[in-house]
C-alpha cells in the first residue's frame, strides 16, 4: 500500500508486512514495533546489535549464584534432602 503526503509517495507496505517484536507490554500483549532483521525483537527488546548477555555468561560469575557448579551442588543437595525426608517417614 502506498500512502500519498503531499506530493511524494510512501511505500509503507514492507513496513506494516515485516514480524513484530515478540516481547511483552506491561498491558500484557504484545510489542508492535518492528523486529530487527534476523531476529525476533526490535531495537527497544534486545534486538539491537551489542545487546543480550556477554559471550560465555560473564554475568554469572559476578556473584557464582548461577554457575554450572553451584546449580549441580544445589541439585544435588536438594536430592539429599528429599531422599532423608522420605527415609525419616519410613521411620516413624
Amino acid at each position: 500500500m502506498t500512502e500519498k503526503t503531499g506530493t511524494h509517495q510512501r511505500n509503507t507496505r514492507a513496513m506494516r508486512q515485516s514480524p513484530r517484536c515478540g516481547a511483552k507490554t506491561r498491558e500484557g500483549g504484545k510489542c508492535q514495533a518492528p523486529a530487527v532483521s534476523g531476529k525476533t525483537r526490535c531495537r527497544m527488546h534486545g534486538g539491537a546489535k551489542g545487546s543480550g548477555a556477554p559471550k560465555g555468561n560473564r554475568n554469572a560469575l559476578k556473584h557464582g549464584l548461577y554457575t554450572r557448579e553451584a546449580l549441580e551442588d544445589r541439585r544435588i543437595l536438594g536430592e539429599l534432602v528429599r531422599a532423608s525426608r522420605k527415609t525419616l517417614r519410613e521411620i516413624e
